[in-house]
């Protein structure tokens, strides 16, 4: 009898009648002989309601009100979905994050989970019934409710799959698994029966929508067996698991993208030790992340260009401390362009292969695309372009890659 957590999104609750539908598909896992936990988000569109409704109030919502509210959302699903269960003759209980102890530092809108008490789930699950648990959310040291940012819903399965050490976590979401890239841009893209938590971990930092950074990191981390499943239709979806010895591997797995990326530059900054701290410690400070950057020192070598890329949500607050800081360091100018997307390849097999990037910038020079920024690493090579060539160097990356076609010996 394996215990399994299930995660259930936003599209997948989306109308009570998609409800039902999820707690038709949790009895026939029980009914199996399996023990479930069941996270679930908010239904499709919800919190994108209660984020206007705080923007109705106030242009900049206090982070630990706005928590409060958002909250809320993951609370009304968890309750329709535990009621369809018990009227099928279901034992099912529902918790609030805060309710089964899941602890979290304090940073309001994207607090990240430190612990998880599992004993009340486990009571439960021994008792008899389903546990159904808000994903999303939390609650820190002080009592406040945290939420853990768009799409903490995986994050909140998997860590408690962790803490319950269950056989699988299972993300049910409205695609049937991980693709080569996303099939609304390029209709070939294939479907991967696996891939690993390395290139899912890039794959995830770097644009793909399937499942949250932190979900990836909590899974691999301990071990967490992960599969991405569709709520809508049958299969095997993508597993996600460790790269295995002589296991048949692509040379790259798949091509990410990222719509919310903005860059800021600051020119004729004073070339000394330390000025990259200075630029980047009060953006930090505002608990801002910065992805890429590139430094640039002047021929004479007394001044240097800084330039680092932000996502897009955080490119006014950006703007506006680089503007202050700027001007305490003596810089020349602070220039920032909200429109530019950033296209990545994604592969396990490049620590093996020579050229990859030769050819990815082959294949977007055929189509006039130019390269704003390069970023690399072991297994990915990244790429900031404008935002309006974003579709057309996705697609003719996959044909350059040959991304329809499955790997051959």
């Amino acid at each position: 009898m394996a215990l399994i957590v299930q995660k259930y999104g936003g599209t997948s609750v989306g109308t009570p009648e998609r409800i039902e539908a999820v707690a038709e598909k949790v009895i026939r896992y029980r009914d199996q002989g399996h023990r479930l936990v069941v996270v679930v988000s908010a239904m499709s569109g919800e919190t994108d309601r209660l984020l206007a409704l705080a923007g109705s109030i106030s242009q900049r919502p206090n982070p630990r009100e706005l928590d409060v509210l958002l909250a809320t959302g993951e609370q009304t699903t968890i309750a329709l979905l535990s009621m369809a269960l018990e009227k099928r003759g279901c034992p099912a209980r529902s918790y609030t994050g805060a309710q089964v102890h899941i602890r979290t530092d304090s940073a309001h809108n994207k607090a990240r989970i430190q612990d998880i008490d599992a004993k009340r789930v486990n009571a439960d699950l021994e008792a008899g019934r389903v546990v159904v648990v808000a994903g999303f959310q939390g609650i820190d040291e002080h009592g406040n409710i945290t939420t853990l940012g768009r799409g903490g819903s995986d994050t909140t399965a998997v860590a408690l799959a962790a803490a319950l050490k269950a056989d699988e976590c299972q993300i049910f979401t409205d695609v049937d698994g991980v693709y080569t890239t996303d099939p609304r841009v390029v209709p070939e893209a294939r479907r991967l029966e696996r891939i690993t938590f390395e290139e899912m971990l890039e794959m995830a930092s770097l644009g793909s929508k399937v499942l949250q950074i932190r979900a990836v990191e909590f899974a691999g981390k301990y071990n967490v067996p992960l599969r991405v499943l569709s709520s809508f239709e049958e299969g095997e979806g993508t597993l996600i698991t460790y790269e295995e010895e002589g296991m048949e591997q692509a040379l790259i797995s798949g091509i990410a993208f990222n719509r919310d990326e903005a860059k800021l530059t600051m020119l004729g900054v004073p070339d000394q030790p330390g000025v990259a701290h200075l630029i980047l410690g009060p953006i930090a400070n505002a608990n801002i992340e910065v992805d890429m950057i590139i430094q640039n020192v002047a021929p004479h070598g007394k001044t240097t260009d800084f330039t680092f890329t932000v996502h897009r949500n955080d490119y006014d607050r950006a703007l506006e401390i680089l503007q202050r800081v700027a001007g305490e360091m003596g810089a020349k100018e602070v220039s920032g362009d909200a429109k530019i997307v950033k296209i990545s390849l994604v592969g396990v097999g490049m620590r093996s292969h020579a050229g990859i990037a030769s050819s990815m910038f082959e294949a977007l020079a055929k189509e006039g695309i130019n390269i704003r920024m390069i970023s690399t690493s072991e297994i990915k090579i990244s790429v900031v372009v404008d935002e309006k060539y974003l579709e057309l160097g996705v697609r003719a990356l996959h044909e350059a890659f040959q991304l329809d076609q499955a790997a051959t010996a």
